[in-house]
């Protein structure tokens, strides 16, 4: 009897194997790196925490802690992970429809599905997402983040926006009268900042450039913003205004409130959280790792992600994932380790604690400037430019994508899409399907006034080409006595295959005739053999060359 094979469930932070050669020039680079990323990460934790729709401290908290166990336990080793854009159009909608309460409970239920997935290896699958749907779907949420944030940088007096693409359009368009010119000069300032504020790459050691360029562009925005509010009294909404400010520390963990009832309503929440967290963290560290010269295990970062996500919303955090900008800030930073990460956790977790009361002077208009820049980055514009050069399958799906994600939701825009790639991939692999007549000439002719034919079969032999190979029992085209199928360029055979070669085969054989096939290969012969149909087609007629199959056509001819 066979045995079952068992789950290799293996627990392999790169943290513990990097520490193994840790030395201090080591340390030094990560705390650097640490503290860099850690002043990106607090405008955009503060950011996507409300967009989201919760309470920007609960970003910034997410940011700590699924920071601090994806760096602990993850398996890259410049991943920086914490609240990420492509959850934010997702979030919202959870929120708006189920509460922030059920909201953290199926990130929760995320995080156990991300830990499955990390424990039964299924990294690798990941891969299996087309770039069309991923360039799809981070386009669509990056119009979706650019949309929610009108309202605070035009200062609309828009009590709570709904979720829905064509209801946010409409409430904004009703609302335009009511726009705050003190919180749209603060937003355009904002993005005026951040454009033109110098980038590390162009700041060399002896000039103003390399001094300022250290400073990331959206924390002086919100320094300056906040500043400007508090110095001249400016009426705009502010985090203190809308939120009452942000409490110093973490809240002391507690679960969510659980119910069943509520939980079977959440599983598709909970999943497409999953499925996105997945998506988003192994790609960001795929793209690190090609920087680098690196190669993270998915099945570990999975692992870690699961941790964070389950982790997170008992102190009132959201969903966690690896972040393309800060984890690319931490190796531009000079980052070598996962110390880098747990670095950026705790400069977090000192400036909320120092900080906090300063915060509630921070305009929402120059947090939205953030987001603006953020969507804008978001978007694959080169994908985008060069989209007419590629196939017609390729840009149905794109788009097709992009506009469900904006005007549906993300679940209904990643299953559309790797349905309509399913379908377009298979068609392209039946056409590529061929069955074509080998001209035998002479030795077409067998003793006793028999015919042999032959054709070449090309591709893969399934249920989408099968109608192919069932053209030759055309009734108008009758078939020679002796049928040569010359195999060796079929790569593989499904059963709908099989039955097509067994139909043929009993059609010949009912009027005298034979199927032959030669040099089949692995798969197809192995197909062969474990389901009968070898010994229904007779193991004399399967053999190695067309030039066997010729002889015994002929022998038995004879």
């Amino acid at each position: 009897m066979a045995s079952i094979p068992r789950l290799r469930f293996a627990f392999r932070p790169r943290l513990w194997a990097s520490l193994g050669t840790y030395h201090r020039d080591d340390l030094v680079a990560d705390v650097g790196a640490g503290i860099t990323v850690a002043l990106v990460a607090l405008p955009l934790a503060m950011a996507f925490g409300i967009a989201s729709g919760v309470r920007p401290d609960q970003g910034i908290v997410t940011a700590i802690v699924g920071g601090l166990l994806v760096s602990l336990f993850g398996g890259s080793r410049v991943q920086i992970a914490g609240p990420a854009g492509a959850f934010v159009g997702l979030l919202y909608a959870i929120a708006e429809k189920y509460g922030v309460a059920n909201l953290l409970i199926a990130t929760m239920m995320a995080g156990v599905l991300l830990f499955a997935m990390g424990a039964f290896r299924m990294g690798t699958l990941v891969r299996f997402v087309p770039v069309s749907i991923v360039i799809g779907f981070t386009t669509g949420i990056a119009i979706i983040i650019a949309l929610s944030q009108v309202r605070d940088f035009l200062g609309l007096a828009i009590p709570k926006m709904p979720s829905n693409f064509f209801s946010q359009v409409a409430v904004l368009w009703e609302n335009l009268h009511s726009t705050n010119l003190t919180a749209l000069a603060i937003g355009l300032g904002g993005l005026l900042v951040i454009v033109a504020w110098p980038r590390p790459q162009s700041a060399k050691p002896g000039n103003w450039r390399f001094v300022t360029a250290k400073l990331p562009a959206t924390v002086v925005v919100l320094a300056l913003s906040a500043f400007a509010v508090w110095a001249f009294n400016l009426h705009v909404e502010t985090i203190g205004t809308r939120f009452g400010g942000l409490p110093r520390g973490l809240p002391l963990p507690e679960l969510p409130h659980f119910d069943w009832a509520t939980a079977q309503n959440l599983l598709a929440p909970s999943i497409a959280i999953a499925l996105l967290g997945a998506i988003e963290s192994l790609l960001c560290a795929r793209v690190a790792d090609g920087l680098i010269g690196d190669r993270h295990d998915p099945n570990q970062e999975l692992l870690a992600q699961g941790m964070a996500n389950f982790a997170a919303p008992l102190f009132g955090g959201i969903a966690v994932t690896g972040t393309i900008a800060r984890t690319m800030t931490n190796v531009r930073s000079g980052a070598r380790s996962p110390v880098a990460g747990l670095v950026h956790s705790a400069t977090l977790f000192l400036v909320i604690l120092a900080l906090a009361p300063l915060a509630s002077y921070i305009p929402l208009a120059a947090l939205s400037s953030v987001l603006l820049w953020v969507a804008f980055n978001m978007v694959g514009w080169r994908e985008l430019r060069e989209l007419p050069r590629f196939s017609m399958f390729y840009r149905a799906i794109l788009l097709s994508t992009l506009t469900l994600t904006v005007v549906f939701d993300l679940t209904v825009a990643v299953e559309v899409g790797l349905v309509m790639s399913s379908l377009f991939y298979i068609y392209r692999i039946s056409s590529l399907t061929r069955v074509d007549p080998i001209d035998l000439g002479e030795r077409a002719s067998l003793p006793g006034g028999r015919k042999a034919g032959a054709w070449e079969v090309f591709g893969s032999l399934f249920f989408a080409s099968v109608t192919k190979l069932e053209n030759l029992l055309d009734p108008g085209k009758p078939l020679p006595d002796v049928v040569i199928l010359e195999m060796h360029k079929v790569i593989n055979i499904d059963t709908t295959g099989l039955d097509a070669l067994e139909a043929l085969h009993a059609t010949l054989l009912r009027r005298g005739g034979r199927l032959i096939l030669a040099d089949l290969n692995e798969q197809p012969l192995s197909l062969l053999t474990r389901s009968g149909a070898l010994d229904d087609i007779g193991r004399e007629n399967v053999v190695a060359t067309l030039d066997d199959a010729l002889r015994e056509s002929a022998s038995q001819a004879r």
